[in-house]
């Protein structure tokens, strides 16, 4: 178990697939090794030689966090508010469509529970502890731990009000006003 702040407590932001990491997105982390310890490079077929790899961003600044992750076979259709992820390949390189990977994405101030992480596992069936079996794909087990995430947007401080400002009252006469002439 991790302790302590950081990245680690951070939801993830979006996941998305990627032929390698020069074509991983900026801000990504590419998965390119299991939890046991397997190569993480899901290929279509084992006459293709390239293969792509999974890889999510805990990157804020776009205001969105991942919600949910769901594994889906090509029959299911997209739950309604999820989306496939996104692909960034090489030219002429494409994903299986027999399991898809969908996301939900929900504004960071409108979640309490958010995806704080995701893993792979070769097919050993271990079990991750405290992590969300979400179903396998093409000999890898894909895994998610969600847990409480509260939004790190500005919030207001409580200010001290200085004497000054206390002593002031409403009732109180305005001064006089000074006399012009005529």
């Amino acid at each position: 178990m991790e302790h302590g702040g950081g990245a680690h407590n951070m939801p993830v932001t979006a996941v998305a697939w990627a032929s390698n990491s020069s074509t991983c997105p900026k801000d990504f982390n590419l998965i390119s090794i299991t939890e046991d310890g397997a190569a993480a490079n899901f290929t279509r077929s084992f006459a293709m030689k390239a293969g792509y790899y999974l890889c999510y961003s805990k990157d804020m600044s776009g205001g969105m966090v991942v919600s949910d992750v769901q594994v889906i076979s090509d029959k299911e259709t997209v739950p309604h508010g999820y989306c496939y992820i996104p692909e960034h390949l090489e030219p002429r390189a494409s994903v299986s469509k027999k399991k898809r990977v969908c996301v939900r994405m929900v504004p960071v101030g409108g979640v309490e529970t958010a995806v704080l992480d995701i893993k792979l596992t070769a097919k050993t069936r271990r079990m991750l502890q405290h992590y969300t079996c979400l179903g396998d794909m093409h000999g890898y087990v894909m895994w998610c731990k969600k847990g409480p995430f509260s939004s790190p947007l500005p919030q207001a401080k409580p200010r001290s009000l200085s004497l000054d400002l206390r002593q002031l009252s409403l009732d109180q006469n305005p001064p006089p006003l000074p006399l012009r002439p005529r």
